[in-house]
């Protein structure tokens, strides 16, 4: 039973990832899909994993239930709005109670959330309002908290905008970010699913960075210096992500309307881990910096 692993979301590109990596350490997976909008060519794939696939109707607790009997844990790579975060996963809760699995690892994989001011991030207040009812339900619970993921640094974000030669920064260039690739956030949390002895957040980076430090990078590995440009400060940016979202209702329907990726920023370099957790499963190998954009030069054939 320990290796009995449900997922959920698992056509998602984090959920495919997790997925794999649960396969690869040997469990016994078995993915959720919902009633009528599974994806063949995916479900194909999932099943050329070994994993056993299962659609049910995401609103039923009991045909939940059903799927869930005999497992350990389940994870949950659910993205969407709070029809998702917080109804279809409380859903998925109850149903998790039901059938008498032991832990839940909710769909949070983000900065850690927990320290940051309502309001000032949409989709994480989803996620904070889930967790009120997770965090008093008789269910091990395990957060994990990846920082940012990766692959954003491939994207020309403000932060490494490579159009324009750019480092950008709010408040303080010497404030250190979180970056986790999709897959090491994948395969750090199939180790975790495993585990039965999870503590209520593990935090995790595959590698840390100040941004006078990417600037340096720049220069010194990729050959290009970046120059480094303060955007503002954070009280800007809080002002100017409320005005956006006033402005632009519109969004509050989208998973990420401009006002929701600025307001990462803010939380981008409002949190950051403390302390980390990479150690507790040794096996994991950490994807560097350099890797990360050696594999964008590749991508792009720069």
């Amino acid at each position: 039973m320990a290796d009995n692993v449900v997922l959920a979301g698992a056509t998602g590109n984090l959920g495919g990832r997790i997925a794999r990596a649960l396969s690869n350490r040997g469990a016994n997976v078995v993915a959720l899909t919902r009633s009528g909008t599974s994806d063949e060519t995916k479900r194909k794939a999932l099943e050329s994993l070994g994993v056993k696939v299962r659609t049910v109707d995401m609103a039923s607790v009991s045909e939940l239930a059903s799927a869930c009997e005999g497992s350990a844990c389940i994870v949950s790579a659910l993205q969407g709005l709070r029809d998702v975060i917080v109804d279809t996963q409380t859903v998925l809760l109850e149903a998790a109670l039901k059938a008498g699995v032991a832990r839940f690892i909710p769909s949070d994989f983000s900065t850690d959330f927990r320290t940051l001011a309502p309001g000032e991030n949409r989709n994480y207040d989803l996620r904070r309002e889930f967790h009120q009812r997770l965090d008093v339900e008789m269910i091990a619970s395990t957060s994990i908290f990846n920082g940012v993921f990766g692959e954003v640094l491939t994207q020309n974000v403000p932060y490494l905008n490579f159009e324009k030669k750019m480092v950008g920064y709010w408040e303080d260039p010497d404030w250190r970010l979180d970056f986790t690739t999709m897959d090491d956030t994948a395969a750090y949390t199939a180790a975790a699913a495993l585990d039965p002895t999870t503590p209520v957040a593990l935090g995790i980076a595959s590698f840390s960075v100040t941004l006078r430090e990417l600037a340096k990078f720049t220069d010194e590995v990729l050959k290009t210096p970046f120059h480094l440009v303060r955007l503002g400060s954070l009280e800007d940016l809080s002002r100017r992500n409320k005005s956006e979202r006033t402005a632009h209702l519109e969004g509050e329907n989208e998973l990420y309307p401009q006002w929701q990726q600025t307001q990462y920023e803010h939380s981008m370099f409002s949190v950051h881990h403390e302390s980390f957790d990479n150690d507790r499963y040794p096996d994991v190998k950490w994807t560097s910096l350099t890797d990360l954009l050696a594999q964008r030069s590749q991508a792009s054939g720069a």
